[in-house]
């Protein structure tokens, strides 16, 4: 019999346990009789000898005469993992894990409720708690899976009866607890092994609360959020949240005069993800009628304008800062549409910190450096001009990436070129992310490694630290606001919510998703892969079809909440025909700073020369909660300033002006690179290079081999 067939045979039923009174906590009870009656019960329907019934679990409030009851509850979890590790076979250790459900009782029904549910396991499980007279923490759980709450009996052993900073004193990353998260033996039971992870998070919050009411600290009120309804309704909870909910019904007569100008004059929208929510809404509804409309990040945008100008349209308006423009119109030359207009959305500049980092005299003398090691590849994020990229791809062979590729590409060129330096731009803090996983990496054993990339291993990811280099002075200056005062009130109030975080953001913020990934609770990557995080996750419930509450933090620019909240209804509606369904709601979280209104001129931010400062030089705030934008160098930003230079005013404007006949647009219009290369090529053309490289990899999961070429001459011109 394989191991899966072993574990459907495991979960024979167990007698069930007569309720406690409504509504009180019960305690553990490890009865012998009871586990030896459950192991019986598995003696009958396996095909293996059962070992003999094992001790019964020590309680944490030392109920049990063992010495050991007194322990630290840490201790008294690795001692049960080293129990679990001591059993022959899998079978053997699933045995033990049915037995402790079997002793576990059932939660009362007051406490099987929505607001006891824990998030991110694949069955239901509840888990209920209060701090008893003696300032204790006492812990019941249950689930509808005999798996998970063989889990749950785990933990409340070990942590009912604790008191609330013993319980914070476990480490759920401890290697030495490892094979608690392991015992499902089939692999349909893998996904279960979350649970344990996820119930001891959800035990870890209710201790902090615990300490902070015993200390007389308020919580503090919630972040802003939204919660959308199985019939799609929104409910929006905070004053920021409604500022961003109040576009999600845009007006109809603005939507019918945008799709018949559109129509009219053959012009395609492409927009970034962290575009204003009413220009979101207004182009969201827009596209039902017009399908050339995309909404996505700054990658797809120009791969969705030559599309749309292979279809007929004339013009391309673009919807981003001014490298996103630059893109799309040297995407489209590239392709041969060099008729086609492109237009972007002021007549003044549209900045990015980002990009103006990569353009300064710090960055060419970063590439400088990389220029006099041998071999060195740039490694350019994709959200730079195409200025910047020609001229590193002179001075270093470039390759651009994306959030979501970045680090399959490092790790390919690792592999591809010996003794290789990689020199990685201008995002410090993705730069620092990717440093802090390969770290995380060497640590890993050599199959978990090659899940990641196949040509590694912990020796490989060794030797590749010291050869990894970052800038260190540049950063988007909306993920530079998700800071410490953020990072403290998720531990607090959502450390057992889904966690995203795009791999821009600082350190502590993506240690917290990436810690919450293993436990599938957590995504780091580009804003399309948060999307299909929450997707992917919504899926799941639906297919489960029970009632469920989903949240999840939104570590990134808060304009994706319209896509997101499309995505969501778009599920909803494809899964309306289910016969009973299910009450089953997503609740998207905003990291908003309590006090989101600066008392600092943006002047004062990382660039004071760029457009988005002298537009708003009158200001003496940065946009925040009460103007509807959420910006706060105290530790949240929702909004970035620049990308809201973007109106729906604009968009109209230049539509009813195209044609341009009189050249009124001429401000508005995309730039197109005509100047030189200091080495006298074209901008445009050594510029998507760089790009080039990237398609090439994402289509083969290599590096070209003129790219490589370029890499081991030691420049960016190809060999003659």
């Amino acid at each position: 019999m394989d191991t899966a067939a072993a574990a459907a045979s495991l979960l024979a039923p167990a007698a069930k346990p007569r309720h406690p009174p409504r509504g009180i906590l019960p305690p553990l009870l490890h009865s012998r009789h009871r586990a030896a009656r459950a192991l019986l019960a598995v003696r009958c329907c396996a095909h293996s000898r059962a070992p003999p019934p094992p001790p019964p679990l020590p309680r944490a409030d030392g109920s049990d005469s063992s010495s050991s009851a007194a322990a630290h509850p840490r201790l008294r979890l690795r001692r049960l993992a080293d129990e679990f590790r001591a059993l022959p076979t899998d079978a053997d250790r699933a045995r033990r894990l049915l037995s402790l459900a079997a002793a576990l009782p059932r939660l009362p029904d007051p406490d099987r409720a929505p607001g006891n549910r824990v998030m991110g396991c694949v069955a239901r499980v509840w888990l209920a708690s209060r701090l008893d007279a003696a300032g204790r923490m006492r812990f019941a759980a249950d689930s509808d899976s005999e798996l998970s709450r063989g889990y749950c009996a785990c933990l409340v052993a070990a942590l009912d009866g604790a008191a609330p900073e013993e319980v914070l004193a476990v480490d759920p990353a401890d290697p030495a607890l490892a094979p608690l998260g392991r015992v499902g033996v089939a692999a349909a039971a893998r996904s279960r092994a979350s649970t344990w992870h996820n119930v001891l998070v959800a035990m870890q919050k209710r201790a902090r609360a615990a300490i902070a009411a015993r200390e007389g600290r308020h919580p503090g009120d919630p972040f802003p959020s939204l919660v959308i309804a199985r019939d799609g309704a929104v409910r929006a909870q905070g004053s920021y949240a409604e500022a961003q909910a109040m576009f999600l019904s845009p007006d109809d007569s603005k939507i019918s005069e945008l799709v018949n100008v559109l129509m009219k004059k053959k012009i395609g929208v492409v927009a970034h993800f962290y575009m204003d929510p009413e220009v979101q809404g207004i182009l969201t509804a827009a596209k039902k009628q017009w399908p050339h409309i995309y909404i996505s990040d700054s990658l797809v945008m120009a791969d969705s304008a030559v599309k749309m100008a292979e279809a007929g349209c004339d013009y391309i308006t673009v919807l981003g800062v001014d490298f996103m423009s630059e893109n799309v119109r040297a995407i489209l030359d590239q392709a041969g549409f060099n008729k086609v207009g492109v237009y972007r959305m002021s007549s003044e500049q549209i900045g990015c910190s980002l990009a103006d980092a990569a353009s300064s005299s710090q960055y060419t003398n970063f590439l400088r450096e990389a220029s006099g090691s041998f071999p060195s590849l740039h490694v350019i994020y994709i959200n730079t001009s195409l200025e910047t990229k020609a001229h590193a791809h002179e001075l270093v062979p470039t390759i651009t990436c994306t959030s979501s590729n970045v680090v399959p590409t490092i790790l390919q060129a690792f592999a591809q070129i010996p003794d290789l330096n990689v020199w990685y731009g201008p995002d410090s803090y993705m730069g620092a992310n990717i440093a802090d996983l390969f770290q995380r990496m060497a640590s890993m054993s050599d199959e978990e490694i090659a899940k990641i990339h196949q040509d590694h291993n912990r020796k490989s990811i060794s030797s590749l630290l010291s050869r990894l280099h970052y800038y260190q002075d540049g950063n988007c200056m909306v993920h530079d606001m998700f800071g410490h005062e953020v990072v403290e009130k998720i531990k607090e109030q959502y450390c057992d919510a889904f966690l995203t975080a795009h791999f821009e953001v600082p350190g502590e913020m993506f240690s917290l998703a990436m810690e919450a990934k293993p436990r599938g609770m957590g995504v780091v990557g580009s804003t399309q892969n948060i999307l299909d995080f929450i997707k992917d996750h919504l899926k799941e419930a639906l297919d489960r079809n029970v009632d469920e509450h989903l949240q999840f933090v939104l570590g990134t620019e808060s304009g994706m909440i319209t896509s997101i909240v499309a995505a969501v209804r778009e599920l909803f509606d494809l899964y309306s025909s289910s016969q009973e369904r299910a009450n089953i709601e997503v609740e998207i979280v905003f990291p908003v700073s309590s006090d989101a209104v600066s008392k600092t001129s943006i002047n004062g931010s990382h660039h004071p020369g760029s457009s988005v400062a002298r537009d708003f030089n009158n200001l003496n705030v940065v946009p925040g909660v009460s103007s509807g934008e959420g910006c706060s160098i105290h530790g949240g930003c929702a909004s970035c300033p620049y990308m809201k230079m973007n109106t729906l005013e604009s968009l109209l404007k230049i539509c009813h002006q195209l044609p341009d006949e009189d050249n009124k647009l001429s401000l508005y219009q995309a730039r197109k690179f005509n100047v030189k290369t200091p080495l006298g090529k074209s901008i445009a053309e050594v510029g998507c290079e760089p790009i080039l490289h990237m398609r090439h990899f994402q289509a083969t999961k290599r590096l070209s081999d003129k790219l490589v070429r370029q890499v081991v001459r030691g420049n960016g011109e190809e060999p003659s």
